[in-house]
């Protein structure tokens, strides 16, 4: 009895964890690859343990260029999307005009456009305007489309705050702008930082808008997919296991940052009390 009532406690759980662990299998793969050796470029088995891709993570120029490429589009597209998308999340979350329920069906059109649409789409728009293929227009096209999952994102974590700790720390005595800086941004923060580094995955990791619309740049997306005709080099296996990481450790430290977030907006108010009575 006591291992029936156990299993029924535990087996969502249980369901969760081989979920995962089945959606961690590609991952496990790429960071064990990126400690091997392989037999020639073409194979993909695993064939003698080896530190030599991590100490020399370069294969080749063309890839470290590319890498470096992909890195310099996905910071720009995320800082532009972030910013554009995080004030059109407060414009349609708290404030209330003609058209929000349009644009709010709008927002929903990049992520739900192919993406073989959207890159044609841009290709005819750049070429029609006379606009040059390449770096810019890899950014712009990538904002076009971060910046949709940026409102989403900072939408849902704008409609589960609590409205009641602005309105106490404003009764306070809080100034508008000593409620958003201690009490609003604190609590939209992790919202904010997940959008970003969602936005950059997404952007680093983009293939088929870049290749209509990147000219004669290559990113690291398009050199691994020409490295494919001629073996991927165990590098690349490297640098996706790298990037994995890195995410890991800011989604961690940003869930750990809005714990202590969430606590001190908690303590907020009453800290505003002073604060306010000063400036007043």
């Amino acid at each position: 009895m006591k291992l029936k009532r156990w299993l029924a406690d535990r087996w969502v759980m249980g369901v969760a964890l081989l979920v995962l662990g089945y959606l961690s299998l590609p991952i496990l793969v790429v960071a064990g690859l990126s400690f091997n050796r392989p037999s020639s470029r073409l194979s993909y088995d695993f064939n003698e343990f080896t530190l030599d891709n991590w100490t020399h993570p370069c294969a080749t120029s063309d890839m470290c260029d590319a890498v470096v490429r992909s890195m310099e589009i996905g910071l720009i597209a995320t800082v532009v999307s972030t910013i554009l998308g995080t004030l059109m999340a407060f414009a349609l979350v708290r404030h209330g005009f003609r058209g929000r329920s349009g644009i709010n069906g709008l927002i929903f059109l990049p992520m739900a456009t192919p993406e073989l649409v959207m890159g044609t789409s841009l290709l005819a728009l750049f070429v029609a305007a006379g606009v040059p293929q390449g770096f810019w227009t890899i950014v712009i096209a990538h904002v076009m489309f971060c910046v949709s999952f940026v409102v989403v994102t900072v939408k849902a974590r704008l409609a589960g705050m609590d409205r009641r700790l602005e309105e106490a720390a404003m009764d306070l005595y809080a100034s508008e702008w000593q409620t958003f800086r201690r009490i609003t941004l604190p609590l939209v923060l992790p919202g904010i930082v997940a959008a970003a580094l969602l936005a950059f995955s997404l952007s680093f990791d983009d293939f088929i808008i870049t290749n209509f619309n990147a000219g004669t740049t290559v990113t690291f997306p398009m050199y691994v997919w020409g490295a494919a005709q001629r073996g991927i080099p165990p590098q690349v296996n490297v640098i996706g296991t790298a990037m994995f990481a890195i995410a890991l450790l800011l989604v961690g430290a940003s869930s750990l940052r809005g714990r202590r977030a969430r606590r001190a907006a908690l303590a907020a108010p009453v800290a505003a009390v002073g604060a306010g009575k000063s400036a007043s």
